[in-house]
């Protein structure tokens, strides 16, 4: 906790810098001393509500804004759904704006009819052989590659060979180019 209080001070000095504030123009419409403000960025001075009350209202910020967030649990709990023979994990939250899953296909699917819909997609292959059948290409990917493409373009997949397909799906709908680095590019 005592790391949570350290950090009101500075955080504190930012809003106000952001603002274009000098200390003694945030000081005086708070109804404080410049010196108390400037104890209590400092982290001379601890923060009560009597200080903070003003300068946040001031500030128009909420003291919340002065405190580090909690820490969020980064995993992702969504449920498996199973679509056309499919096994669609999803990777990513439900809200966000690049779509991610991990998709089975199973061995002996034919493949589904092309389709076109909005966005970009990039698809890594896991383990087994992906049929992806993107525009007038009919293409067998191995394990270990990857694709990418406007899904404007009609495409379908399925698995190809005698066993199942796992792929990483990534896309997006507002059909920008998801672009990737890899270590010697950067």
């Amino acid at each position: 906790m005592r790391a949570e209080l350290d950090q009101i001070g500075p955080r504190l000095r930012a809003e106000r810098r952001s603002r274009g504030l000098t200390l003694e123009e945030l000081a005086a419409s708070a109804d404080m001393s410049t010196s108390t403000l400037s104890r209590l960025e400092s982290g001379k001075r601890q923060a009560n509500l009597e200080l903070l009350l003003p300068l946040t209202r001031r500030l128009d910020i909420r003291i919340d804004d002065l405190l580090p967030a909690k820490p969020t649990d980064p995993r992702v709990h969504r449920p498996a759904v199973r679509r056309d023979g499919l096994t669609i994990v999803p990777l990513a939250p439900e809200h966000s704006s690049v779509m991610t899953f991990k998709i089975t296909y199973p061995a002996g699917g034919a493949l589904p009819e092309l389709r076109t819909h909005d966005g970009y997609e990039w698809l890594y292959v896991l383990t087994g052989r992906l049929r992806l059948r993107l525009g007038e290409q009919d293409l067998v990917l191995a394990r270990g590659e990857a694709a990418e493409f406007d899904t404007h373009t009609p495409h379908a997949m399925s698995a190809a060979g005698g066993r199942a397909a796992q792929v990483i799906s990534i896309f997006n709908e507002k059909g920008a180019k998801i672009h990737t680095r890899t270590s010697e590019s950067e």
